[in-house]
């Protein structure tokens, strides 16, 4: 479903990602891990089409996303980090806004809403505007809006930022279950959510993937370390470490 090859972006002289490929398939969900700086965002931007890369290519469902983006991102979901909201609106209507963007109208519009709402445990808010929802219930609404036309690709770029424990577990949840019938990246900074959601998980640092595989075998990549964390610290450089050199 999700196709990446050799793909580059440079600001200026700042190379921000070098030659990233990767597949991920339907049924699969990547966490895709990095500490900060090392080129997540960027390379979500570039799958998704919202930047255009320097070099290589991205296609989706067979769809290549520089030549025909609109009918690429027709099979696309994508929650950015900090992703923005109308705050004038309701749940219900903004909900319903963004389901007309993506071409639903009337009845089926009307059953994509619930479907969401219902998914998204935001029910009891729906008819809340959007400026008095707790950050929890923002960042939900942010999700619903990724999924209400059921897209065959989702990208997530930090999806449970800001969500208490209770919510982390209940949209990890969310994540593995729709991964059985879709190809999902999501990026995060929490470990623990790659072994409870993730089929493979993959690491990247000063732009390259430096791993790839499921978390078992990621955990078996450095003699010693018994955790994903310990992998993690072992195969990327912190910005303290680099101060130290």
């Amino acid at each position: 479903m999700i196709q990446v090859k050799n793909l580059r972006k440079e600001f200026g002289t700042k190379v921000a990602v070098e030659d990233v490929s990767f597949k991920v398939e339907k049924g699969e969900v990547l966490g895709f891990l990095g500490p900060n700086g090392a080129g997540k965002s960027t390379t979500m931007r570039m799958v998704t089409g919202y930047f255009r890369p320097t070099s290589g290519s991205v296609s989706l469902g067979g769809i290549d996303m520089l030549e025909e983006p609109e009918k690429a991102k027709q099979l696309l979901g994508y929650l950015p980090e900090n992703a923005p909201l109308y705050s004038d609106m309701t749940v219900v209507s903004f909900l319903g806004f963004c389901a007309e963007m993506r071409g639903i109208y009337g009845a089926a519009k009307s059953k994509a809403i619930d479907r969401v709402l219902d998914m998204c445990f935001l029910d009891k808010v729906r008819n809340q505007s959007v400026d008095t929802l707790s950050k929890g219930y923002r960042h939900r609404t942010c999700f619903a809006q990724s999924i209400i036309h059921d897209p065959e690709v989702l990208i997530l770029d930090e999806p449970t930022d800001g969500l208490d424990p209770n919510q982390k577990h209940e949209v990890r949840g969310m994540i593995k279950r729709m991964g059985q019938n879709k190809a999902i990246i999501f990026s995060t900074h929490i470990l623990e959510e790659v072994d409870a959601a993730c089929s493979r998980a993959m690491i990247i640092d000063r732009g390259k993937v430096v791993a790839d595989g499921t978390p078992d075998q990621l955990k078996k990549l450095v003699p010693g370390c018994n955790s994903l964390d310990e992998v993690f610290r072992s195969i990327t450089r912190s910005e303290t470490a680099k101060k130290g050199e």
